[in-house]
């Protein structure tokens, strides 16, 4: 059976951050090229760009923006550690959900499991502190990422430690050390990891969209955020047309 069949047949909607802030204050945000360019934000400032999605939450009165799967986005045109010399190849897909919020938040195991390895990737535009968890469901090993953490968070950690779903594993890191964005958790789902270790890649070039894509399935499929999403149907149809959008 495929992770994603497995992951689809999960009844309840898996949550990663703050337990205490109901679904009815999640709301979603679009980062993409397009909107930036719309709204004229300036990506290369954090400050900046975490006040707009302070005002972009302030509106509605909600906590949590989110969104990102497969979006291409300019904000990581910023470091080099996502362009190519020839910019053919620049990394610029997101492969996980971002969910915006105050630094400090919980973040929490989405699945029983155990910590496979934790980093603190400290490049510009990076994870910074990053965790990545192991799983075993209905016999189907995958792991998922946590990234853009509090750096103390890791200290207590230890490899091989033994988590349970819905526990807290670390809380959200400020600016300064989580790859100098607005506050808030990368998710990202996996299926094969390879040699890496506290680190993966969570963008990806046009070129290397058909297999990331395949290796990295859309969490919102545990995290059902999206009541767009509760329709299987379309959410296969609007991942197909994104796709194909992006590979033409």
């Amino acid at each position: 059976m495929k992770l994603t069949n497995v992951l689809k047949k999960q009844s309840n909607s898996v949550r990663v951050i703050a337990p205490e802030v109901s679904l009815d204050s999640y709301k979603k945000i679009n980062l993409s090229d397009e909107k930036l360019k719309i709204e004229s934000i300036d990506y290369n400032s954090s400050k900046k760009l975490s006040a707009y999605i302070n005002d972009y939450l302030n509106i509605d009165n909600k906590k949590v923006a989110y969104g990102g799967y497969l979006e291409k986005r300019s904000i990581y045109k910023r470091s080099s550690n996502f362009n190519s010399l020839d910019n053919k190849n620049d990394r610029n897909i997101h492969l996980g959900i971002d969910l915006w919020t105050n630094a400090g938040t919980p973040v929490l195991a989405a699945f029983d499991g155990s910590i496979h390895s934790f980093k603190n990737n400290n490049n510009l535009g990076d994870y910074g502190p990053t965790v990545i968890l192991e799983h075993i469901v209905q016999g189907i090993k995958f792991y998922t990422l946590y990234g853009h953490l509090s750096l103390n968070d890791l200290i207590s950690l230890r490899i091989g430690d033994e988590v349970l779903s819905g526990s807290a594993i670390a809380s959200l890191g400020t600016s300064e050390e989580n790859g100098d964005y607005p506050p808030h958790l990368h998710f990202q789902i996996i299926i094969d990891l390879g040699d890496f270790n506290g680190d993966y890649p969570g963008v990806c070039s046009k070129n290397d969209l058909k297999y990331y894509r395949h290796n990295c399935p859309d969490p919102d499929l545990v995290l059902k955020l999206s009541n767009f999403w509760q329709v299987p149907i379309l959410h296969y149809l609007y991942q197909e047309v994104l796709a194909y959008t992006l590979v033409f």
